[in-house]
């Protein structure tokens, strides 16, 4: 996502590096650039003349200061405004205290993928504490019970069906009443969505909350769909009153124009982002974080979170006494694989490496070869992983014959181990160990 507007502006930011004064003329020009890199990636006009013209306001005749270059500067100016273009700062959900219920509305058209949505913020709201009832509302597309039935299992949390109930009033009504039962803190109402929007998708949507007295009406839109996803939610907002949006599909090879407009054309934050169709593949939206990611500054933080999640505490300490005392073997470096997977795909990780995105074609990342190099770690015998000096040429052989590869892919895995052996003990040195050895794990696969 944000590929092609990334790397334009980065363009345009390095031209004008190398200036000692921020002059009207290529500030003009840089701002003429970007213009059109902003209406290429399908950001709404009135969006983009606004963030234009408070850009050009504060960067007019700004002189650089000492020790900055002109390119830094324009890039703060830029980042800045971006930001709030994106919202400022991180809005969460409204949720009440453990004690008292919350009710979440899940809005959104067909096959904006509001079911899935539904599920993974069950999910995410289960992992913070909170106990979770998905409710099955939507009683019209046919595979819409089955499907959010399927998800809340693989979730493990509470799922509310009626199967021949035709109204969607009564299954709401008769699902607060069981989660009250239960004492789950947390109601989601996956509700019906249409092809597109007409009267009586609405006015079912405001019978539904205003029966539940929603303290959230959340809006799941496709951000494929681009500046439509953002008349839409416009729709949505106005007809039923919208507390929060979030963008599905945020992984996808799309121009990105309705998570920079949506905001602004809307007044309503966007909570979250879906990257991907796992239950664990839905990301806090941090507006600063994004705008990071897009000028390609990277965004560290959100790759520490989840190297987080996939590494527990006692975890790091194991793999920071082995890298210490040299005795990181295949079995590691095995494990690594596998956690890197877990954090999710090599594109959504390169993208917050600084300087790789829109740098780096990530479609030419050769996941062939990746799987080749498991496929020979795992034809090695327990002792092989343990101790590579003992794989000498019969071994190699025998691993090559057994993994399906050839023996010069052997030997090079082996000098590839060797060299991350020692890079991470140059790491070792430094407190900042998990940073660097996942951004170095993801530019080395």
């Amino acid at each position: 996502m944000l590929e092609r507007l990334s790397q334009k502006l980065n363009d345009i930011i390095r031209s004008i590096s190398g200036k000692a004064f921020i002059s009207e003329k290529n500030v003009t020009e840089a701002l003429e650039e970007i213009k059109m890199a902003l209406l290429e990636a399908d950001v709404s006009l009135r969006v983009v003349r606004r963030f234009l013209n408070t850009t050009l306001e504060q960067a007019l005749g700004l002189r650089v200061a000492s020790g900055v270059t002109p390119s830094q500067q324009f890039v703060k100016i830029i980042y800045d405004k971006m930001v709030d273009l994106l919202g400022g700062t991180r809005i969460r959900p409204n949720l009440k205290g453990p004690d008292t219920q919350t009710v979440i509305l899940c809005l959104g058209l067909q096959g904006s993928g509001k079911t899935t949505t539904a599920a993974k913020l069950a999910f995410s709201l289960k992992k913070e504490g909170r106990r979770p009832l998905l409710v099955a509302a939507d009683l019209v597309r046919p595979a819409a019970i089955l499907q959010l039935v399927t998800l809340a299992r693989q979730a493990q949390v509470e799922c509310y069906y009626e199967e021949n109930e035709k109204s969607p009033l009564v299954v709401v009504k008769n699902a607060l009443k069981k989660a009250r039962q239960a004492l789950l803190d947390t109601v989601i109402i996956d509700t019906a969505g249409r092809l597109q929007i007409d009267d009586s998708l609405m006015l079912e949507l405001e019978q539904i909350k205003k029966q539940v007295k929603a303290d959230e009406t959340i809006l799941v839109a496709d951000a494929m769909t681009g500046q439509q996803a953002v008349d839409i939610a416009k729709a949505f907002n106005d007809c039923l009153g919208l507390t929060g949006i979030i963008l599905t599909k945020f992984d996808s090879d799309t121009r990105g124009g309705a998570a920079l407009s949506i905001k602004t054309i809307t007044g309503q934050p966007i909570y979250y982002l879906g990257n991907g169709e796992k239950l664990d593949e839905l990301e806090p939206f941090y507006p600063e974080r994004i705008a990071s990611r897009i000028l390609g500054m990277g965004d560290i933080v959100s790759l520490v979170e989840k190297a987080e999640e996939v590494m527990a505490e006692d975890d790091l300490k194991s793999l920071e006494e082995k890298i210490a005392t040299n005795s990181f073997d295949f079995n590691d470096y095995l494990q690594q694989f596998k956690r890197i997977k877990k954090m999710g795909s090599l594109k959504s990780l390169l993208e917050m490496i600084p300087g790789l995105q829109g740098n780096i074609d990530s479609d030419r990342i050769d996941l062939a070869e990746i799987k080749k190099e498991e496929a020979i770690i795992l034809s090695m015998t327990k002792e092989e992983r343990r101790n590579p000096l003992i794989i000498g040429p019969s071994r190699r052989r025998r691993i090559a014959q057994g993994s399906g590869t050839a023996v010069f892919e052997v030997n090079k895995l082996l000098k590839k181990f060797e060299k991350t052996k020692q890079m991470m003990r140059k790491m070792s040195k430094n407190k900042n160990l998990t940073q660097q050895f996942i951004g170095s794990a993801a530019r080395d696969l």
